[in-house]
């Protein structure tokens, strides 16, 4: 089996429905979810759609399977304005590089962590690798074991 068509292992079965409770309790319910196209990433945002009460269509972008800092901003600049929080689903060590790239943080993404970034930008299409946002909170499964 090919690693994009590898299924959601056990662990993220269980994680990916907290986090989607998660984002409902801290009212963080995004207007988008953007997801990967490799199975495990899909299969992780569906739940937490479903979980957070998110009522949209979960987007698909093959562009950000195994995706780079640069990869991950060219998908959030080709976002519509009228969506103000995003939720991209992705993979390592692309993520914790775009957290890197954006706060200057070093913290870890382990599965299913999801970081809340506040970006200084009025438009998706601002957003560069040069933008400096803030993080504003990450929460990890094990925050809450």
């Amino acid at each position: 089996m090919s690693d994009h068509d590898r299924p959601l292992n056990k662990r993220g079965k269980q994680e990916a429905p907290r986090v989607g409770a998660w984002l409902r309790a801290q009212e963080l319910v995004p207007d988008l979810i953007i997801s990967s196209t490799a199975r495990r990433a899909r299969e992780t945002a569906e739940k937490v759609a479903e979980a957070s009460g998110y009522e949209g269509e979960v987007e698909l972008d093959e562009a950000l399977y195994l995706a780079d800092p640069e990869d991950c901003i060219a998908a959030l600049r080709d976002v519509s304005d009228q969506h103000a929080c995003v939720m991209v689903v992705g993979h390592n060590p692309g993520l914790e590089m775009l957290l890197e790239t954006l706060t200057r943080s070093d913290d870890l993404m382990p599965t299913a962590a999801v970081a809340q970034v506040s970006l200084p930008v009025e438009r998706w299409r601002q957003l560069t690798l040069a933008t400096r946002g803030a993080l504003v909170n990450l929460w990890r499964p094990r925050d809450e074991a």
